[in-house]
C-alpha cells in the first residue's frame, strides 16, 4: 500500500468526518445541541431536542443530520474506489478512510474535538465495504428500536452483530481478514463511545424514544 495514498486517504477520510452537520443543523434552528439533551452531536439528540422544540419539523431536521453523517462515511470510503476496478489496495483504503471519519465525526476539529458516537458515520462506510454484514446490523437495529424504543441499546447490539457477521462470512470464505478486525474495531469504538448509555442503561434511566398519542379531539 502507497504511504502517501493511504496518508491522503486518511486526511480526507477525517475532515470529511469533522464536518459537524449535526452541530450546524441545531444551530440553523438556533440551539447548540452541545448544551441541551446529552449534550451530543448526533442524530438521536438532535432529532430528540428539536422534535421537542418544533415538533415534525424538528425530527425531519435530525433524520437528516443521519443521513448526511452517513453520507460522511459512504463518501470516505467508497472515494477510494472510483478507478473502477476494487483491487484489494483500494480496499484497504477504503477501510482506512471509514475509520479515519469515525474518528473525525467523533472527534471534530470544528468543535473543538467534540463529536458524536461514530453510529451513522460507520454505517454509511460500512454499507460501501461490507454490505451484507451492515444489513444484518440494521436489521438488528431495528428489531431493538422496535421492541424497546432504546435508540442507544439497538446501537450498540449492531456495533456487535456487524462484526459477528462479518466474522462468520470470514469463516465461509467470503470475506477478508481486514475488514473483519476494522469491523470488530468500528464496532468496540462504538460501544465504548456508548458507555455513559450503557450506565443508564444498566440503572434504568436511559431515555426511550415513545411515541406520543395524538391529543383529543
Amino acid at each position: 500500500m502507497s504511504p502517501v495514498g493511504l496518508l491522503v486517504t486518511t486526511l480526507i477520510g477525517y475532515f470529511l468526518g469533522s464536518l459537524p452537520f449535526g452541530y450546524l443543523v441545531a444551530r440553523a434552528y438556533g440551539v447548540d445541541i452541545f448544551k441541551v439533551g446529552s449534550g451530543n452531536p448526533g442524530a438521536t439528540n438532535v432529532k430528540r431536542v428539536l422534535g421537542e422544540k418544533f415538533g415534525p419539523k424538528g425530527k425531519r431536521a435530525g433524520n437528516l443530520v443521519f443521513v448526511l453523517d452517513a453520507v460522511k462515511g459512504a463518501v470516505a470510503a467508497a472515494w477510494p474506489l472510483l478507478p473502477g476496478i476494487v483491487l484489494a489496495e483500494e480496499r484497504l483504503l477504503g477501510l482506512a478512510g471509514l475509520i479515519a471519519a469515525v474518528l473525525g465525526h467523533s472527534f471534530s476539529c470544528f468543535t473543538k474535538f467534540k463529536g458524536g458516537k461514530g453510529v451513522a458515520t460507520a454505517a454509511g462506510g460500512l454499507v460501501v465495504l461490507m454490505p451484507v454484514s451492515c444489513l444484518v446490523g440494521a436489521l438488528v437495529w431495528l428489531l431493538t428500536f422496535a421492541t424497546t424504543r432504546y435508540v442507544s441499546l439497538g446501537s450498540i447490539l449492531a456495533a456487535v452483530a456487524v462484526p459477528a457477521t462479518s466474522w462468520f462470512r470470514l469463516y465461509q470464505g467470503k470475506t477478508s481478514l481486514p475488514f473483519s478486525l476494522v469491523a470488530t474495531a468500528l464496532g468496540l469504538f462504538v460501544i465504548i463511545r456508548h458507555r455513559e448509555n450503557i450506565k443508564r442503561l444498566l440503572a434504568g434511566t436511559e431515555t426511550k424514544f415513545v411515541k406520543k398519542s395524538p391529543p383529543a379531539a
